[in-house]
């Protein structure tokens, strides 16, 4: 068995900017050389650990942690729609193993992911289906956050299991780094009530939007942030992009101290670095399950402040 560690950085905007950022091309050369090391690296299977933002998980029902043993990724924009490639059989192993190792995830046989993990995947890898891969969710978005703890000992746990395959594994984290995309995703009482109810719902409430009417929105919405950004109107402060949060939470990962995140105060994070920030849950997770594994810590490909994409965008891999 051996094991890879890729996590990065994922927006809408990488599909729709208006104005291109300033390290536009290091960050393309950052993704390319990438995806490179992964292909060969060759994985035969990917644990991805990803977020979502209210087109699969809903609060009606918001696990902190979920397995997919299917999973179709929805058509939001910055995402890529179609089947995941999930070996069944191996994500019930995976559920089975954690419940019997203290940690406890849900279980989804259908699975709605959106580009919290499809972009990723599709940058990475090539292709949503080419390579089996096992989706991992982590409740990102919604309060009571999740500890970091959790998500570490998940991922050690996971690492474990995967230790017991005789498989090159992959582990891909996808999300942060520093950002705070409430515009699209308001947090509860700050939203319309219609999309109030789709955060909840799903569309099942009669007041919610359809669907259709919640991806349109969000399409609408980024290509005016987009506007809006390239005219000057929001900024990085607005959406609280933050290289010192960001890069002490670099110092940290890539120097093996990812405990030292255990009992951060996450409330102080946001206020610092955003909601998004949140989604460095999957960054601990698939690097917490790397080094459970065997493998090395990461090094840093790209860090860049980018507020024409809406992102402190970050790149980290190891093998």
């Amino acid at each position: 068995m051996s094991t890879a560690l890729v996590c990065a950085s994922h927006s809408p905007l990488l599909h729709c900017y208006s104005k291109e950022p300033e390290r536009w091309e290091d960050l393309q050369r950052a993704y390319k050389k990438t995806a490179a090391i992964i292909r060969d690296f060759d994985p035969e299977l990917v644990i991805a650990f990803g977020s979502d933002h209210f087109n699969g998980f809903f609060l009606k029902m918001m696990p902190a942690f979920c397995i997919g043993t299917s999973a179709e990724a929805a058509h939001d924009i910055g995402g890529y729609p179609g089947a995941l490639n999930v070996p069944e059989g191996l994500a019930i192993d995976a559920v089975r193993y954690l419940r019997e190792n203290d940690v406890d995830p849900a279980i989804s046989y259908q699975m709605t992911v959106d580009h919290a993990f499809s972009q990723t995947i599709v940058d990475m890898l090539g292709s949503l289906e080419r390579i089996p891969i096992i989706p991992v969710f982590i409740n990102c978005i919604t309060t009571p956050y999740v500890p970091f703890k959790r998500s570490r000992l998940m991922g050690e746990a996971m690492g474990r299991y995967a230790k017991s395959l005789n498989k090159r594994v992959l582990f891909l984290g996808s999300g942060g780094m520093s950002h705070h995309p409430t515009r699209y995703y308001p947090a509860m009482g700050e939203g319309e009530p219609k999309v109030q109810a789709w955060q909840v719902s799903g569309g099942e409430k009669p007041d919610s939007l359809s669907q259709n009417e919640w991806l349109q929105r969000l399409e609408i919405m980024h290509h005016e942030g987009a506007d809006m950004i390239a005219r000057g109107e929001r900024t990085a402060a607005d959406m609280r992009l933050n290289s010192k949060s960001d890069q002490d939470f670099l110092d940290q990962i890539i120097t093996g101290k990812i405990a030292s995140y255990d009992n951060y105060d996450q409330e102080k994070l946001v206020e610092e670095a955003g909601i998004g920030s949140m989604e460095l849950h999957a960054w601990i997770a698939a690097t917490a399950a790397h080094k459970a594994a065997g493998g090395s810590d990461p090094v840093v490909e790209i860090y860049t402040i980018a507020p024409e994409i809406g992102i402190a965008a970050g790149i980290i891999h190891g093998i």
